[in-house]
């Protein structure tokens, strides 16, 4: 009787670590989580890059200063992105896709205010986009990790996205000062930095 009790608890041993080991081997990740960590990839490395470019082409101190919050914000977003994917097995892509890329090789042939204007447009269809993504992630999502990071990253691009909005405002305000020289390519000078409408402190709150 002693044996025979051993040998089915031995089996039923068998049986839970085989089931166990199952679930254990089961994908944590569906789809949309996979496809969420690409797309939010991206588009951190495509802010990363738009940030660099508006400290570097912008003449108006506070788009310059949305853009170094945008290199900052992105980068430490795009680390906790990483990481999860790294665990997950998933694979980044390297680059922002076509699309992004032609968009930012447009933005680097503009300048002044012709400049700051486009490249508040991109900013806010971008981020709108970002914050879309979010919302799919958090209602189709699985994987908590992976929701956690859009759950986490939904309130840092509500606040750019109202900066950005902010800025926008700011730019097309009419301004007092009387109207700049134009420079030799038709934009206005760097001189008209002081003329126009200063936008909100990027350490505001979001919306």
């Amino acid at each position: 009787m002693i044996r025979r009790i051993i040998v089915l608890l031995a089996v039923a041993a068998v049986v839970l670590g085989g089931t166990a080991g199952a679930v254990v081997a089961q994908p944590d990740l569906n789809e949309q989580d996979k496809r969420f960590l690409v797309q939010v990839h991206r588009a951190n490395l495509t802010e990363i890059q738009a940030g660099k470019l508006a400290q570097q082409r912008s003449t108006d101190r506070s788009i310059s200063d949305i853009g170094k919050m945008l290199v900052d914000d992105h980068t430490k977003l795009d680390e906790s992105v990483r990481q999860v994917a790294r665990q997950a097995e998933v694979p980044l892509p390297e680059n922002p896709n076509v699309n992004q890329r032609e968009q930012f090789a447009d933005l680097s042939k503009l300048t002044g205010q012709v400049f700051d204007n486009a490249w508040l447009a991109a900013m806010i269809a971008g981020h709108r986009q970002t914050l879309v993504r979010l919302d799919r992630e958090l209602s189709e999502g699985s994987s908590p990790e992976v929701k956690k990071l859009a759950e986490d990253a939904r309130p840092v691009v509500r606040e750019h996205l109202s900066l950005l909005r902010k800025a926008r405002g700011g730019i097309m305000s009419p301004s007092p000062s009387p109207s700049p020289s134009p420079s030799p390519d038709g934009t206005m000078s760097p001189g008209h930095e002081g003329t126009v409408s200063p936008a909100p402190s990027p350490g505001g709150t979001g919306e």
